[in-house]
């Protein structure tokens, strides 16, 4: 059967060219890190866009998802979330089994008495297939990246329950973003016996040899209960409120 497409030699020239490109195309590593770099350029220039008055006071609680029902640190982030809410307060977690389980349950008995909101952003892990019935509202992140900036986004304060590696990416971020003034002071506290020995080597191994400064410490509270959190939320969102309620000039 005779060729039937129309053809020139300067169009079969032209075909030749499109084909050598496509054999000795960019490297599309080089493409897939270029459309990343985008995309964050654009997430910073949205992150210009802020409003005027936040609404909502909120508390992110990170913790274990290892830690289940009936362990003695389950029932305290319970109850510590149960008495945030009941103050007005909006519970954040990330929406898991464990200790995000433990505050999301809180914090809807809490609200009760309250307008308050309970929050999951969900991460799709082989292990965390679904998020905890205890939430108002979830938001599912395939990326740590865009979920870490989620949990700064919406959060006026930042509660650290004990927890392992997901746990100290979480309380590493959020301390970084303070020290180095990229978000506004926030409550950043470490509560359990977990997290003496860390402040203890950090003052050994970084504050000694000159890696951190002395002031970076005092980005973070540390106390041996639930209970200490408590007065330090609470002074925070007292601040808030006359600040974002004040009568506007």
């Amino acid at each position: 059967m005779p060729n039937r497409r129309t053809t020139t030699p300067e169009l079969e020239h032209l075909r030749k060219e499109q084909k050598e490109k496509k054999r000795s195309g960019a490297d599309p590593s080089y493409i897939l890190d270029k459309a990343i770099y985008q995309l964050w350029e654009t997430i910073n220039d949205l992150d210009q866009i802020q409003p005027e008055r936040v609404e909502h006071y909120r508390v992110s609680i990170f913790g274990s998802s290892r830690i289940r029902r009936g362990d003695p640190i389950y029932e305290e982030v319970k109850k510590l979330s149960f008495e945030l809410a009941r103050m007005g307060v909006d519970i954040v977690t990330g929406g898991g089994p464990g200790l995000m389980e433990a505050a999301n349950s809180g914090a809807i008995e809490g609200q009760i008495e309250s307008h308050s909101r309970s929050y999951g952003l969900a991460i799709h892990l082989p292990s965390e297939e679904q998020s905890n019935p205890f939430v108002d509202k979830v938001f599912r992140h395939r990326t740590f990246f865009s979920r870490l900036h989620h949990f700064v986004r919406l959060s006026s304060a930042f509660i650290v329950m004990p927890g392992g590696i997901g746990t100290a990416l979480e309380l590493f971020m959020v301390w970084q973003l303070l020290q180095v003034k990229h978000m506004k002071s926030h409550p950043l506290i470490l509560v359990g016996t977990m997290w003496p020995p860390l402040i203890d080597w950090i003052k050994q191994n970084m504050i000694e040899r000159g890696l951190v400064s002395p002031p970076d410490l005092d980005v973070v509270s540390v106390v041996p209960s639930a209970d200490g959190a408590i007065p330090i939320i609470r002074a925070s969102y007292e601040s808030f409120k006359e600040e974002n309620h004040a009568p506007s000039e």
